[in-house]
């Protein structure tokens, strides 16, 4: 492997390279830092989740740009607000011995007002998210003719959050760029078509195997009934008493639900969600960061570009609905050189959509029991006994209090005082799982119901449909389910309309979350989203109209009252 010295970086940005501590560039830096010093004119660049693709792309801006010039020249567009603010800081901390280069971050959730007079002032590098970042453009508040630059982050990640239309916008008002960078952790078709469109003959770089996973982390799962999730949860992470991790649920609702109802329950969790204002998030990440919390639990859009050290495990409480999301589920996980597990609970009918992102991950899944009672315990306790062993007594006057403690146990034996500490530390544990069930879904349970339907010789019948569970999705199946979800102009539509539009802050993206959270239904019930400055118009499966209508009409949305009604 080569070192910095050798991919053609000045010397300022040399010394902020040695001051971070970095030893060797990783494979994308290594790769894409040369290409794009010599001043490549597109790039595509493949890699996971942190890989450490922020500096691949900013130590090359920072000598690009020209100092000497107050104005606009590169411009990083990323999918959230979160990962915005990484990348700014991560900028700061390379220009630390390069003179006069200023960045500003513009995203949602912030003053726009305090964002434009910083731009004025002059700033050579911004970095954004599309929603403000187009609002500022409207505005007239940011001038990208003089972009030469223009790096999508998380690439995948804005196309599947629905921004491809806003990063079409973009694409058409930096006209005057030399180079677009684009770097992403998986190859959808999307992006291979925003690709072709507009870059011109990229050079590609690719760092492991296009849409694999992180060879570090371990793919767990365990199999389950519906209704045990939330008690196969609580198993796991008592079962893995020094966990630090993230908990993905599908909707806000959930994620709000199962953070309130271990919170009761004595476990250090937070939720993280679209209803948080951005001083509520901040507090949450910071408390998560410090390791205040334990655990966080969030929604898909919600995580966008939380970038947290030391993450030990992802836990999909639901699978996502799309494959390509687990891959950056679990790229929380298993950075810079580390190992991870990423676990999933899930029902017999996930399995055909668990094999399909087996696939996309290339890394073999492991099927794990999920712990009995007596597992748990006897994990808490040898986990209780180790951390008291490894107590810190160096510092403090315990000594002062020691006579006190000796008098105080003096007529009690040794085994009785460690009994009693036990007591003390693993009666919870011991009482809560003294009769706990098995939540194993058994391969024989799998198969009862097709051992009903046999010859009358003994011999097994054809597999027919009936022979399968109810629960249990054929290959068929799941590729007709695929189809339910490309929006068919043909459909059994309904046609909804709502008072709140672009106006009230939303985007497409936005909305479509909004919307589901509100209601609780899946995305695959919805068709056509016409979204208008004032109100927008949403095609629905006739069959959920009701529930639409029944979650979202007559609700609140910022001191306004929600209208939701049926177009006849």
């Amino acid at each position: 492997m080569s070192s910095f010295k050798d991919l053609g970086l000045n010397a300022q940005l040399l010394q902020a390279i040695e001051a971070l501590g970095f030893t060797e560039p990783t494979p994308i830096q290594e790769k894409a830092i040369p290409v794009l010093v010599a001043g490549t004119k597109d790039f595509l660049g493949l890699a996971q989740t942190g890989t450490g693709k922020t500096a691949a792309f900013g130590f090359p801006l920072l000598q690009l740009i020209d100092h000497d010039k107050k104005s606009p020249q590169a411009l990083v567009v990323c999918p959230t607000r979160e990962l915005c603010m990484q990348i700014v800081k991560d900028i700061q901390s390379y220009k630390k011995f390069s003179a006069q280069v200023f960045v500003q971050a513009v995203y949602g959730g912030a003053s726009i007002v305090d964002q434009i007079k910083s731009i004025k002032k002059g700033v050579q590098i911004v970095v954004a998210t599309p929603g403000r970042l187009i609002d500022l453009i409207e505005r007239k508040a940011i001038n990208l003719q003089q972009i030469k630059y223009v790096v999508l982050d998380e690439a995948d990640e804005m196309l599947n959050m629905g921004f491809e239309e806003d990063i079409e916008f973009v694409c058409k008002q930096t006209i005057n760029r030399d180079s677009m960078w684009m770097f992403s952790a998986t190859m959808p078709p999307e992006i291979r078509k925003v690709s072709n469109k507009y870059m011109k003959n990229p050079v590609e770089i690719s760092v492991g195997k296009v849409n694999s996973g992180n060879k570090n982390i371990d793919h767990q799962y365990y199999l389950t009934a519906n209704q045990n999730r939330y008690e196969t949860l609580k198993r796991i992470i008592d079962f893995h008493p020094g966990i630090y991790g993230l908990i993905f649920t599908r909707t806000k609702i959930d994620a709000q639900n199962i953070s309130e109802k271990l919170t009761r329950e004595g476990y250090n969790i937070d939720a993280l969600h679209g209803d948080l204002s951005q001083g509520q998030r901040d507090k949450v990440m910071g408390a998560f960061r410090s390791k205040s919390l334990q655990l966080l639990i969030a929604t898909d859009v919600a995580a966008r570009g939380i970038d947290v050290k030391d993450i030990t495990h992802v836990i999909n409480f639901e699978l996502p609905d799309e494959s390509e999301v687990y891959t950056h589920r679990s790229g929380r996980t298993g950075r810079a050189g580390k190992t991870g597990i990423c676990l999933s609970i899930i029902t017999k009918r996930d399995l055909y959509k668990l094999k399909t992102i087996e696939k996309l991950a290339q890394s073999p899944f492991h099927k794990l029991e999920i712990p009995s009672g007596k597992d748990v315990c006897r994990k808490q306790f040898f986990y209780g006994m180790e951390k008291l062993l490894n107590t810190d007594i160096s510092h403090g006057d315990y000594e002062n209090y020691l006579p006190m403690l000796q008098e105080k146990f003096a007529d009690m034996s040794k085994e009785e005082v460690l009994t009693r500490v036990a007591a003390l530390e693993f009666d919870r544990f011991l009482k809560y799982y003294e009769h706990a069930e098995d939540l194993n879904l058994r391969e024989m349970e799998r198969s009862s119901t097709r051992e009903r339907f046999t010859t009358r010789d003994g011999e097994r019948g054809r597999d027919t449909g009936r022979s399968r569970d109810r629960g249990e999705r054929t290959e068929k199946d799941s590729r007709e389910g695929s189809r339910r979800k490309e929006y068919n102009p043909d459909g059994d539509y309904a046609k909804l309309f709502v008072n709140i539009g672009t106006k009230d802050g939303f985007y497409k993206a936005s909305f479509l979350q909004f919307i589901l959270d509100m209601s609780d239904l899946k995305k695959e019930v919805l068709g056509k989203i016409d979204l208008k400055d004032a109100n927008s118009f949403v095609e629905i499966d006739k069959s959920s109209v009701n529930k639409m209508i029944k979650a979202i009409d007559g609700k609140s949305f910022k001191g306004r009252k929600i209208r939701m009604n049926e177009m006849k």
